[in-house]
């Protein structure tokens, strides 16, 4: 049914969740597995621009020094996320999964679209806040993009109906009367 898995995550915690729904996939379909991580500004935890437009003009050495921070800091991010992508190849490689990973800078929607067509994915795994209205059409969709433009099948997990996990309780413990 699906020999090729790409799985689109971010740094989100919605990520965990879509990663299980793509290793479940591909392990029950005898699939290869990419995970695949877009870098972009518009990502949750991304570093803000502490650049403004202008200033070079009148502070050429505050400029350079901000410039440098912020690369540090966007590179230090790209570090991160690359480290998430290799603990979610070797849980999957642990499942049985035959699994790779790659990061890519760009527009998320249309980098995993590209990169869907150019390795030839049968199913793109992707998560969907449920964004609508003002919020989608200011934040815009990467789900709803690659539902419109993916070369292939597409799965997204709604990130409202996920489980929400409890905190374990001790046997001795005592409820709370108020």
């Amino acid at each position: 049914m699906f020999a090729k898995v790409l799985v689109a995550i971010d740094t989100s915690d919605m990520s965990h969740a879509v990663f299980a729904e793509a290793i479940a996939i591909a392990k029950s379909t005898q699939a290869s597995l990419m995970v695949l991580h877009v870098l972009s500004p518009f990502e949750e935890g991304y570093p803000d621009v502490p650049i403004y437009p202008g200033i070079e003009a009148y502070y050429p050495s505050l400029y350079d020094e901000v410039a440098k921070t912020y690369a540090k800091r966007v590179e230090q991010f790209a570090e991160q996320s690359l480290q998430t992508m290799q603990e979610f190849t070797k849980q999957a490689i642990a499942a049985g999964v035959p699994t790779e990973f790659t990061q890519m800078p760009g527009d998320p929607g249309r980098v995993i679209c590209e990169f869907a067509k150019h390795w030839g994915a049968d199913l793109i795994v992707l998560g969907r806040r449920g964004r609508s209205g003002l919020s989608e059409l200011v934040l815009g969709s990467v789900s709803n993009y690659v539902l419109h433009h993916a070369p292939c099948s597409v799965l997204t997990v709604q990130g409202k109906t996920l489980p929400t996990v409890a905190p374990p309780q001790t046997a001795d413990a005592t409820p709370v009367s108020r």
